[in-house]
């Protein structure tokens, strides 16, 4: 039994194939489970359209990931999590790995990622040199992280005092204080959109200037971390990459 927490804020393009590629492995593994989409802050049609897919929808108004997981978590009924970002799809090989994982004692970890769409040829170098060491060092990405309630609790769950990178400070938490984390091979697909619409040079910057010239103050000022917090710049790619379906 799994609950899948599905942080989302205006995601009505991908919000319908997230929830989708979700019932779907569950399905192929053939367990039961639950989504829960905590939308946040939307003014677009995700709540609609998770609802209609079979999601219960919790509503908060937080404009920090940390928040957003962890208020989806706490209305999760069952004792295994597997948070997934709202632009972000799954596939039964990667629920499978994940399943065998827990079934061994694991207590936690993630997946490989590959990005929607196309990208720029340094994004992609980027993105595979990401995985690698992610897996060598069993970082959880943040599009998808799974554990155990009992784990999640340990850590007291995501950190809430930063706004982005807190999927790496909490593999940490995870590793030290709950047990066994592992990051599977297998890999997930998620929204290519920041590495299409930001510039290498955007991107290393503001990762540059959080990590080595502000350490005491890293990740915890929202409105210097455009690529998470600034408007979302228009990718055509996104955009068309899928008919908004109607609720039924």
């Amino acid at each position: 039994m799994i609950s899948f927490i599905v942080p989302a804020h205006n995601e009505e393009l991908w919000i319908g194939a997230c929830v989708g590629s979700i019932n779907d492995a569950a399905a192929a593994a053939d367990i039961e489970h639950e989504v829960v989409v905590a939308a946040d802050a939307c003014t677009d049609r995700t709540a609609e359209i998770a609802t209609s897919m079979g999601a219960r929808v919790v509503e908060v108004d937080h404009r920090q990931i940390s928040k957003v997981r962890n208020s989806g978590a706490r209305e999760a009924t069952f004792d295994r999590f597997i948070f997934v970002d709202g632009d972000t799809s799954i596939t039964p090989e990667v629920l499978r790995a994940v399943l065998a994982q827990f079934e061994q004692g694991v207590v936690g970890g993630g997946a490989g990622a590959d990005m929607d769409g196309p990208a720029p040829r340094w994004a992609k170098v980027v993105l595979e040199m990401t995985v690698w060491s992610f897996r060598v060092f069993n970082i959880a990405a943040g599009c998808f992280v799974y554990c155990t309630r009992e784990a999640f609790e340990a850590v007291g769950g995501f950190d809430e005092t930063i706004y982005a990178s807190e999927e790496t400070v909490f593999s940490s938490a995870m590793k030290r204080k709950a047990g066994k984390f592992v990051v599977v091979k297998e890999r997930v697909v998620t929204s290519g959109r920041k590495l299409r619409t930001f510039s290498g040079r955007e991107i290393f910057g503001v990762i540059f200037r959080e990590i080595w010239v502000r350490p005491s103050r890293r990740f915890t000022e929202p409105e210097r971390l455009d690529i998470w917090y600034g408007a979302r710049r228009d990718d055509p790619h996104d955009r068309a990459r899928t008919e908004v379906p109607s609720a039924s």
